[in-house]
């Protein structure tokens, strides 16, 4: 039975479901990079669970949209957390029984990105619905806190209930995240969309589903906003997301506690960042906040990571990467919210979805490779850049 509510408060009780969850899967991926890594001890295998998470991801996305614009936004989100959970359920029974392999893994991640492709959309969609537009960046902050605040606590609680629980252990704490979130979803309501007479005159799958590339080309401004971000987003699969794991296991022996700083600190950046942008907003002029913090985060947090050979160095080359990218998010996901009708925004936000990370497979696809085979032996004794940078 559902309890009317509106605006920040529904905002508000979804977002702690959604973090909940958030800690739960954050959770799970870390050890399961762990134990992926543990299984063959290259940067590939890491690289490639992250490649077989968002490939789905951007290939459903466009069908995601218009499920999102067509459907009860909540109920999208409420039916892709089932089946999130039912797919940590299914890794959890390989696992126990003995017969969980590197193949399981690659393809139940798949499996979490394509519902990850239906709740993204839904649940800015629905944010846009409870709020005035003076509320989206506060909105957006909060959502980077959950975010940051996952990478922050996951890694130290997945590190710490591992040796006590194991494996299986995280991934039982994970599907009861899944419940919580569920359950805040099922004791609220979110409006349904004001009608859109043009929108609402397409009809046919095809019509719908071109709809959303159609109204990002007639917009200059958030086409080259998209590419700007596809940009980032390939620069996070060739680094962060792919290689910086394996680096630091590598260099520390395997150690799960050292990773679990070096994520330490790029989560306390994005927790520290999310709270200043919840607490005092955005910049006025948000496209140059997207543009100067973005340019900050790369600057200050790449350079300590690539230059870095210890864990706090690491560590401080997270933090400073990461607090600043909670504005470059919220500063583009409010420039979207606002020049986007919120009858379309499902279409449109999924058509974002897919082709901002486009090129962040690519990363992770060259990631590995590059890491084990080119700038790895280049940078061992008698490599072409040990004199350099070795």
């Amino acid at each position: 039975m559902t309890t009317q509510r509106t605006g920040m408060q529904t905002f508000t009780i979804i977002w702690f479901g959604q973090l909940v969850s958030l800690v739960g899967t954050a959770m799970t991926r870390f050890a399961l990079l762990v134990w992926a890594y543990d299984q063959t001890q290259t940067a590939t295998t890491v690289a490639l669970i992250g490649f077989a998470n968002l490939a789905p991801l951007v290939l459903m996305s466009p069908v995601a949209g218009v499920i999102v614009d067509r459907f009860d936004r909540r109920k999208v989100m409420l039916f892709t957390d089932m089946g999130a959970g039912f797919t940590t359920l299914a890794l959890y029974g390989l696992f126990a029984s003995g017969n969980l392999q590197i193949w399981h893994v690659y393809v139940l991640m798949a499996a979490t990105g394509a519902f990850e492709a239906f709740q993204s959309p839904a649940y800015t969609a629905a944010s846009s619905l409870l709020m005035s537009q003076k509320h989206y960046a506060r909105a957006n902050g909060m959502r980077s806190v959950a975010e940051a605040g996952a990478q922050l606590f996951a890694p130290f609680a997945a590190a710490a209930l591992l040796p006590v629980v194991g494996l299986g252990g995280v991934m039982l704490v994970d599907i009861a995240t899944f419940m919580m979130a569920m359950v805040t979803l099922m004791v609220v309501q979110v409006p349904a969309p004001p009608p859109d007479a043009e929108a609402d005159a397409i009809t046919g799958w095809l019509a719908q589903l071109r709809l959303g590339f159609r109204v990002i080309l007639a917009r200059p401004g958030l086409f080259g906003l998209l590419l700007i971000i596809a940009g980032m987003n390939f620069a996070d699969g060739l680094t962060y997301s792919s290689v910086l794991p394996g680096m630091v296991l590598g260099k520390t022996g395997g150690s799960e506690t050292a990773l679990a700083w070096v994520q330490a600190g790029l989560g306390i950046g994005g927790l520290v960042g999310g709270l200043l942008v919840s607490v005092f907003g955005l910049p006025r002029r948000q496209l140059h906040a997207v543009l100067a913090f973005a340019a900050l985060s790369f600057i200050l947090g790449d350079g300590q990571l690539a230059i870095g050979n210890s864990v706090w160095r690491w560590s401080l080359g997270g933090f400073s990467a990461a607090v600043f990218i909670p504005a470059v998010i919220a500063a583009q996901q409010t420039i979207w919210q606002r020049k986007t009708p919120p009858a379309i925004q499902g279409r449109v936000f999924a058509t974002k979805n897919m082709l901002q990370p486009l090129l962040r497979p690519v990363g992770f696809l060259l990631a590995g490779p590059l890491a084990d085979n080119v700038f790895g032996p280049a940078l061992t004794d008698g490599g072409a850049l040990a004199g350099t940078f070795g």
